[in-house]
C-alpha cells in the first residue's frame, strides 16, 4: 500500500510539474505599425516564465513601411528588453497578401518563406502540447504555413488580434482579407479571435491608456542597458520603459489602446475576457456573413477586463526592473 501511495504521489507531482510548464508561443507581428505591437513584445518577453518563446515572426502592413522596418523595430524592442541579438529568433515573413503568394507557395523561394517554414518546423516538432501562435498583425504568415503543410492544423492553436466582428473593417483584417477564410473554415484548427471594435467597450480597444499614465508608470522600467539603443523616432534609450514613453508621445494622441497585449493576456489568464463559441462565419469582401447553421465553430473573445490586464502589464514591466539577464 505504501509503495502504491508513493507511486501515485510521484505521478501527481510529475503531473503538477507538467501543468506548470510554460506555453510554447510564436508571436507574429507587424512591429513597426503603431505602438501596441512593441508593448506586446515586451509583455511576452517579461513573462518568459509563462511563455516558452519560440520566436517572433514578422509581416508588413501598409502603415508601418516595408518589411525591413518591421524587422528592425522588433529587434529594437527585443534588445531593449535585455536580450542579446540572436537569443530570440526574429524571422522575416510576408510583405504581400495570401492570395498573391499562394500560387508560388511551393516554389524554391517565395515572399514570406523564412517565417512560413519556421512556423511549420516548430509546429511539426510538437508532440504532447499545441504550439500557440499569436498573430497581432495580418494572418498571412499563418495562412501560408497551413496551406503549405496542412498537417500542422491539429498541432497549433491560433489566437488572432483582429476584426470588429460582427461588424466589417479593422486594420489587421483589411491588410489581408484573403487569408482569414482559410483559417476560419479549417475544422482541424483551434482558431480564436480577439475582437477590436473601435469606440466600443467590448473589444480590445477598451484597454485604453493615456500618455500621462504611461509617463508616470513606465519611466525607467526594464533591464538597464550599458549601450543605448537608437529609437524609431530618434534619440537613444537604455530601457524599454523610456522607449514606451517616446512611442506614446510621438503617436500624437492623448490615449491609445494596447490592443495586442490583450491577445497574450488572455492566453496567460482566460478569465480576463469572455469567450463566445460562434458558428464559423465567412468573410465576403471586408464584411462578415453569419452562418448560424454551421456545425463548425470558432471562438470570439470580447469584454476584456481592462483593469486586470493593465495591472498585470505594469506588474510585468516593474518585475522586469530587477530580472536577471535571460
Amino acid at each position: 500500500m505504501k509503495l502504491l501511495t508513493s507511486i501515485l504521489l510521484v505521478f501527481f507531482a510529475v503531473g503538477i510539474e507538467a501543468m506548470a510548464q510554460p506555453t510554447k508561443v510564436i508571436l507574429d507581428t507587424d512591429a513597426n505599425n503603431e505602438l501596441d505591437d512593441q508593448h506586446a513584445i515586451a509583455y511576452l518577453l517579461f513573462n518568459d516564465d509563462i511563455f516558452d518563446i519560440q520566436g517572433i515572426t514578422v509581416n508588413a502592413t501598409y502603415n508601418g513601411g516595408a518589411l525591413p522596418a518591421h524587422m528592425e523595430e522588433a529587434q529594437r524592442v527585443v534588445t531593449l528588453c535585455g536580450y542579446k541579438e540572436g537569443q530570440i529568433p526574429i524571422i522575416p515573413g510576408a510583405s504581400k497578401d495570401f492570395k498573391e503568394i499562394l500560387p508560388v507557395l511551393h516554389n524554391a523561394d517565395f515572399d514570406g518563406k523564412p517565417a512560413v517554414d519556421f512556423i511549420i518546423e516548430k509546429a511539426l516538432s510538437q508532440e504532447h502540447e499545441k504550439l500557440v501562435i499569436v498573430p497581432v498583425g495580418t494572418l498571412t504568415n499563418v495562412a501560408l504555413a497551413l496551406a503549405k503543410e496542412p498537417k500542422i492544423a491539429s498541432k497549433i492553436r491560433v489566437i488572432w488580434l483582429g476584426s470588429n466582428w460582427p461588424d466589417p473593417g479593422e486594420y489587421n483584417l483589411v491588410n489581408d482579407t484573403t487569408a482569414i477564410n482559410s483559417l476560419i473554415e479549417n475544422r482541424q484548427l483551434e482558431f480564436e479571435i480577439c475582437t477590436v471594435r473601435y469606440g466600443e467597450s467590448t473589444g480590445t480597444a477598451a484597454v485604453l491608456v493615456s500618455v500621462d499614465e504611461i509617463r508616470q508608470r513606465m519611466k525607467g522600467l526594464g533591464p538597464q542597458l550599458e549601450t543605448p539603443v537608437p529609437g524609431r523616432h530618434g534619440g537613444s534609450f537604455s530601457n524599454f520603459g523610456d522607449y514606451s514613453i517616446e512611442l506614446f508621445e510621438k503617436i500624437g494622441d492623448d490615449h491609445r489602446s494596447l490592443f495586442d497585449v490583450c491577445a497574450l493576456a488572455i492566453l496567460k489568464n482566460p478569465r480576463w475576457a469572455q469567450p463566445s463559441k460562434v458558428p464559423a462565419p465567412r468573410l465576403l469582401g471586408d464584411s462578415w456573413i453569419e452562418q448560424s447553421g454551421n456545425s463548425h465553430h470558432v471562438i470570439f473573445w470580447e469584454n476584456f477586463d481592462k483593469e486586470a490586464i493593465l495591472s498585470d502589464f505594469y506588474r510585468s514591466m516593474e518585475q522586469a526592473q530587477t530580472r536577471e539577464e535571460p
